[in-house]
């Protein structure tokens, strides 16, 4: 007699089933209410295939579309092999690559036919209405295994050089497994839905073409991409339909162009031109971290730009990250005066220097300067350090992704006893600072990746201090989104993460803090103990902002450009609307700059209507407007950005009101 299949489910329960059963069989036994809802399951933790039968014993969780995040990732696959599947029907001779799904839909690249071109976002309709065609013909997607070499000459043969060559590069001992969706197929792990019909065709849109090199070398070949985004449900995606619009009009590169706050240019990629207003923005925030890192404590120092690459080397970042610096020969270049753009000529035993990345080596220089006891410790160094990392081209993006950029860095040496109290102290002052700015965040551990230094006890040390220290601190729980990361530490250490979310519901990765036991031995840092005897520190690696390029193009879009008071490059602008005003204008101006205001005075022959616009596009918070009547009375009347009013009232009380507002959040009495 056949022994049957022992299968596990989430009440705890275990049902018998017949050898070669599937999830789907395992959801009719239970009832036809969860036959009909099943999308996928999840067989000892991997998600899978309704249809793909158990090779044993097994713990099943059926899969549903209340599962979202699963439920999601299932209908984004999905959707980029309709979409392979679409244009290779309307565009025969277009070979297809890769398409997975992303955070809120898909992509897919494509080789199209040399003598077609590239797509371009004319293309889309069609695109979808043939997507839409092969939804309505609810086909199976069927999963086969198939040979390699099998696969291979089947490949060259329909003229799929990209899928045959990547076939070849998978692992010898891979599973090597295609999607099949009538005559249609495709390399794929899966898993995937059902049928096609299982997909809403009204759940989903095109969204923009652009170029991408095949497996992202700009030595291959250059492939067409189609983006698209796919959710669940019609309603879905008109909310997220919304949320781009929304997004669109709090772009900080828009923003920052009509505010007149910063600019790039080819001259220097990756590389801010901070105009005036932009850098006030920037002399605050920076002015807001100095007083808070000061009042915790910390010391800020300053450290070169250039290091020699044998101390990069020592710390181990030149043989991770030597792809993401900028290296320099320590020579002076012989160019002659004729030579034109041509480039120096660089000797074959030349030294070379790197320009930093981050500041963690120096800081250690700095702290091995001398004999530390411990009774000095923590040390916590702090420094607004600019750094550069050679990011592509293609992965600049205005202000959030950029090659040089300056930290609110710092690092904490202290011993083994302290790193749990120091740490919570960190999440602290993260919790006051990100509050200020009306940010609400999750904290997240990011744990060991694959490849990485230190042994698995310093691992698990340093991974178990952070999680105490997020326990103490309050913050292992539900309200403030707490998760642990597998594999998404740094090389040398796990790290806490803190994701904000944004005025309309967007997360960003920005703070983090990092245990880290490597580099210490690494560059050979150590204390002078109780017992006389000398010990490695615990390094502790904190930011809050992130990078103050970034940290500044997040509060542009969650404040739409409408800063608060504090921040604005300009406060107040005084504005007229009779040239009679104007002495008084002038006198309003001087009183508030006296108290500290950043603020302009407007008595342009325009009428007040078109000053009111105006400003209010530079998005400055207050306008003080004053006519003949204002100036005989003392008055002003007061136009708050947003609101539907003005007040009028006395100077004095105005002023009240704008250095209250004016005054930094940490300043302000509790």
């Amino acid at each position: 007699m056949t022994e049957l299949l022992k299968i596990s489910l989430p009440d705890g329960s275990v049902r018998e089933m017949a050898p070669g059963s599937t999830p789907a069989d395992i959801a009719a036994a239970i009832g036809p209410g969860l036959a009909k809802a099943a999308i996928a399951a999840r067989v000892d933790g991997e998600l899978r295939d309704l249809n793909r039968p158990l090779e044993g014993d097994a713990a099943v969780a059926l899969v549903t579309m209340r599962d979202e995040a699963d439920a999601l990732e299932l209908v984004r696959h999905d959707y980029a092999h309709v979409l392979a599947e679409a244009v290779q029907n309307l565009y025969p001779g277009t070979q297809i690559t890769f398409g997975p799904a992303t955070d809120d839909g898909f992509y897919y690249d494509f080789a199209p036919d040399p003598a077609r071109g590239p797509f371009t976002e004319d293309d889309l309709p069609a695109i979808e209405e043939e997507m839409r065609r092969i939804i309505a013909r609810n086909e199976p997607l069927v999963r086969e295994v198939w040979e390699r070499e099998a696969l291979r000459d089947l490949w060259l043969t329909q003229g799929e050089t990209f899928k045959a060559e990547w076939l070849m590069e998978l692992p010898a001992d891979a599973e090597i497994t295609i999607y099949r969706s009538g005559q249609w197929m495709d390399l794929c792990r899966g898993p995937h839905l059902a049928s096609t019909g299982k997909l809403d065709p009204q759940a989903f849109k095109l969204t923009r073409v652009s170029g991408a090199y095949w497996r992202g070398d700009q030595n291959n070949a250059m492939l067409s991409r189609i983006y698209g985004t796919g959710w669940l449900n019609k309603k879905q995606l008109a909310e997220h339909l919304t949320r781009l619009e929304e997004a669109a009009k709090r772009d900080h590169r828009k923003l920052g162009r009509d505010m007149d706050l910063f600019h790039l240019q080819e001259e220097a990629h990756g590389s801010v031109f901070w105009h005036p207003k932009g850098y006030r923005i920037w002399r605050e925030l920076e002015a807001y971290m100095r007083r808070r890192m000061d009042a915790a404590g910390y010391r800020e120092i300053k450290t070169p730009q250039l290091m020699d690459v044998r101390q990069w080397e020592q710390s181990g970042h030149w043989g991770k990250y030597a792809e993401n610096m900028f290296a320099v020969p320590d020579i002076t270049p012989d160019v002659a005066e004729d030579s034109g753009a041509a480039a120096p000529k660089v000797a074959p035993d030349a030294e070379w220097m790197a320009i930093k990345p981050m500041n963690c080596p120096a800081h250690v220089l700095v702290f091995k300067q001398g004999i530390t006891s411990y009774r000095d410790l923590p040390i916590r160094l702090g420094e607004m350090g600019c750094c550069h990392r050679n990011e592509p081209h293609g992965a600049l993006h205005g202000l959030m992704r950029v090659r040089q950029f300056t930290q609110d860095d710092a690092h904490i040496f202290c011993t083994e006893a302290q790193v749990v109290e120091e740490v919570r102290a960190f999440c602290a002052l993260a919790d006051a600072v990100y509050r200020d700015f009306g940010f609400s965040y999750h904290v997240k551990l990011a744990l060991r990746p694959e490849k990485r230094f230190g042994s698995e006890a310093d691992w698990d040390k340093a991974e178990q201090e952070l999680r105490d220290a997020v326990a103490e601190a309050g913050m292992a729980n539900a309200d403030f989104g707490w998760e642990e990361l597998p594999g998404e530490g740094a090389f040398y250490a796990p790290k806490l993460e803190w994701h904000l979310t944004d005025a309309i519901g967007r997360t960003w990765q920005v703070g983090t803090i990092q245990g880290d036991r490597v580099l210490p031995e690494r560059l050979d840092a150590s204390y002078v103990g109780e017992d006389g005897e000398r010990h490695r520190p615990v390094m502790l690696h904190r930011a809050i902002f992130g990078s103050y390029e970034r940290f500044i193009g997040i509060l542009i879009e969650h404040f739409a450009g409408r800063l608060p008071t504090w921040l604005a490059p300009v406060q107040a602008v005084v504005a007229t609307i009779v040239s009679d005003a104007d002495g008084y204008a002038a006198d309003v101006s001087a009183k508030l700059a006296a108290a500290g205001i950043r603020v302009e005075t407007d008595t342009r022959n325009e009428k007040i209507n078109y000053k009111v616009r105006e400003h209010s596009l530079q998005k400055v918070p207050h306008l003080l407007v004053i006519g003949k009547r204002e100036a005989e009375e003392g008055t002003v009347a007061l136009r708050t950005l947003g609101a539907e009013h003005q007040k009028v009232m006395s100077l004095d009380e105005a002023l009240a009101l704008l250095v209250a507002e004016a005054t930094p959040p940490d300043l302000r009495p509790a």
